[in-house]
């Protein structure tokens, strides 16, 4: 079995190694951060945009690692801005979507975990679904400000036990279930 502070977790986003660290460590599973920016390739398939990411994170690390992409995809707007949703924060934010919506703000959350060694590389996925507050709520990062969870009221930003149930966290939790049985 690997030791498990041998894991890198890589990316640019140090708000989301935060979080991942947190849900790990709830598994037992020790992370190291690299940050970097890493190659984003432009495609609508979100495993294959964070497959390429991973294969370019361990081309410059050289050890076994994790990378975690995420879309939000918002139903009426066929799944906008799903792969694009880094590019639509940057540039159009949480209230440029916010004015985007109508009636139907139904939406959810996809998180993409690819672990990648020498070897192979293993993908895991976890949704939730929610929809898409009519105005910012809390001081969270990213998207979090503007979704909310099915079955709560507030908006991840609001949320306590934000980690308990994210997409993120399901993600996660596949993860850790193979890795710690590997």
């Amino acid at each position: 079995m690997p030791k498990l502070s041998d894991l890198l977790f890589v990316s640019s986003n140090t708000h989301k190694f935060i979080e991942v660290k947190k849900i790990l460590n709830s598994f037992g599973i020790q992370i190291q951060f690299s940050k970097l920016n890493l190659e984003e390739i432009q495609s609508n398939s979100i495993k294959e945009i964070a497959i390429k990411k991973a294969q370019d994170a361990f081309s410059k690390c050289k050890k076994p690692l994790i990378i975690e992409d995420d879309i939000l995809h918002i139903n009426s707007l066929d799944g906008f801005p799903g792969p694009y949703s880094s590019y639509v924060q940057k540039t159009i934010g949480n209230q440029g979507i916010i004015n985007l919506l109508k009636k139907n703000r139904s939406a959810k959350f996809i998180s993409t975990i690819i672990y990648y060694d020498k070897n192979n590389f293993q993908s895991f996925e976890g949704k939730l679904t929610g929809s898409i507050s009519k105005s910012q709520k809390g001081e969270g990062w990213g998207f979090d400000p503007i979704f909310i969870p099915k079955n709560k009221k507030n908006t991840y930003a609001e949320l306590i036990d934000k980690n308990n149930i994210s997409h993120r966290y399901k993600a996660l939790k596949k993860f850790s279930n193979w890795y710690l049985h590997k």
